[in-house]
């Protein structure tokens, strides 16, 4: 697919303002749109939008399910209007914080609002919606009553790690499933109305936003959680042993500097998957192009070459490179869907194989300042030498904000910078958002906290901690007019 020279924001639907302690999909959703339609923005970007678990950090690159959606998106006001929950039934918990997600708090209150809701729902017998949720759970039954009977066994053991299961039910008997699919009925329903509600909601915002001319930009994690239905429910299509544990787990080798890193994600079994035509790929992005426009993938290099780590090694210095499936998967993944939407995530491997992958299907990679070296003429991560095939980032949810970079930038790499872009700095965050909507980069995005001025205290992730990420949140004041238009006059002026 050619991308238009184009821009847009980043913004993660849990950081939307909202009265219950997390973002959603509701009005200040819709909001967010029309900040974005007003400003000439014609992308809207965001993280993975499956089920976050709390032993993952809330993590949405390590969720339970690859295709399910996050019930805590869903907008509990919308089911005061449907007659399912009460005005008082909604009313925000005490205590959650306008400027970040408390998770603990805020999953029991959504929680136990969509348990109401679904009592109340499926009480009615002639509800009119029950036709629409019958209609969803047949349509989508491949991967759904597979996801709701996870999540229900989870609940059953005590959210245990399905590797702790008892026999047969971890290595998914037939027998087994078929008898606990019977005894957890009523929870497997309650977590496919919980699924239902997501969907129609999303499909409303991508709707309202398709209108105003603001396409979606999802996100693709390569690899799945271990603890995750898509493992459980699918082993063969993972490497694992005779136990269905993890043979080998995903990560990246040592660099200059560090020691590396050890994901635990297990890793694809390439060879069972090219034998069975990629069908569960298909349907993994299948899925993800019912809800969104365009994918970001995440970790692209894993395609062309992984690192695999021997699951009972704790230094991903143990591990080797193995083969990925290359350009014979995304031929394959082209003839199946058409054109492939894709922006790819290839920071820090930009060796001639992984370019030359990324170049025969016309993939834009991703540039970022914030890795240049200010000091170096003809930099690559300088934005006036970012390559048309690309995407340049003011920053992403891995890195710090614009003004958090640029107050822990050195003496020599300020004034380098300063130099380059011919500013003093009062306002960076705007000179980096001109500089980048100003490159031959044929996508420009920014983030919610570089239009803001934040610095690093609205960082949304720190790679490599398991605590603490994943948290901010704009206020209600966060899309100012005023905002609009000074990006909408930068996007006029840079052609966008």
């Amino acid at each position: 697919m050619r991308f238009e020279r184009q821009s847009g924001v980043f913004l993660h639907p849990t950081s939307l303002p909202s009265p219950h302690g997390v973002g959603d999909l509701g009005a200040e959703a819709r909001e967010f749109v029309d900040f974005l339609a007003s400003a000439d923005q014609s992308l809207w970007q965001f993280c993975p939008l499956g089920p976050v678990s709390s032993a993952h950090g809330n993590s949405p690159y390590q969720s339970p399910s690859a295709l399910a959606g996050n019930p805590l998106l869903i907008d509990l006001r919308a089911l005061v209007d449907r007659g399912y929950l009460s005005a008082a039934e909604v009313d925000p918990p005490a205590g959650v914080s306008d400027h970040e997600v408390q998770y603990d708090r805020v999953t029991g209150f959504k929680q136990s609002a969509l348990r109401t809701a679904f009592e109340r729902f499926d009480e009615v017998a002639d509800d009119p919606e029950r036709e629409s949720f019958e209609q969803f759970c047949a349509a989508e039954s491949a991967w759904l009553e597979e996801y709701a009977l996870f999540v229900a066994l989870k609940e059953e053991f005590d959210d245990a790690i399905w590797t702790e299961w008892p026999e047969p039910i971890k290595t998914h008997s037939p027998a087994a499933v078929a008898r606990y699919r019977e005894e957890l009925a009523g929870e497997c329903r309650f977590r496919m109305f919980v699924q239902w509600l997501f969907d129609r909601q999303w499909r409303a915002l991508s709707e309202y936003a398709g209108d105003r001319g603001v396409s979606l930009v999802g996100d693709l994690p390569i690899y799945v959680a271990l603890d995750s239905v898509d493992v459980w429910a699918q082993p063969e299509v993972f490497l694992l042993g005779d136990d269905h544990e993890p043979l080998e787990v995903a990560g990246v080798p040592p660099n200059p500097g560090d020691d590396g890193q050890r994901w635990g994600n297990p890793v694809y079994d390439w060879d069972t998957l090219r034998e069975t035509g990629y069908g569960w790929w298909f349907e993994r992005f299948e899925r993800l192009f019912d809800l969104v426009d365009i994918a970001r993938i995440d970790h692209f290099k894993g395609f062309d070459e992984f690192w695999a780590i021997p699951a009972g090694a704790d230094r991903p210095a143990a591990g080797q490179w193995r083969e990925g499936p290359g350009a014979e998967f995304f031929r394959a993944l082209e003839s199946e869907l058409g054109d492939l939407p894709f922006l790819v995530e290839d920071l820090g491997f930009l060796d001639g194989r992984v370019g030359s992958l990324k170049d025969e299907f016309d993939f834009p990679g991703m540039r970022v300042p914030q890795y240049a070296d200010w000091c170096e003429e003809g930099h690559m991560y300088q934005p006036m030498h970012f390559p048309q095939r690309s995407v340049g980032y003011t920053s992403t949810h891995d890195t710090d904000t614009i003004v958090g970079y640029y107050r822990a930038l050195g003496d020599t790499q300020r004034d380098c910078l300063q130099y380059n872009l011919g500013t003093d700095g009062s306002d960076i965050n705007w000179e980096i958002i001109e500089a980048v909507w100003n490159s031959d980069a044929v996508v420009a995005m920014t983030t919610m906290q570089d239009l803001l001025g934040l610095g690093s205290e609205a960082r949304f992730n720190q790679p490599g901690t398991a605590t603490g990420n994943w948290r901010w949140r704009a206020t209600d004041d966060a899309f100012d007019p005023d905002i609009a238009e000074r990006l909408r006059r930068v996007t006029d002026r840079t052609i966008r």
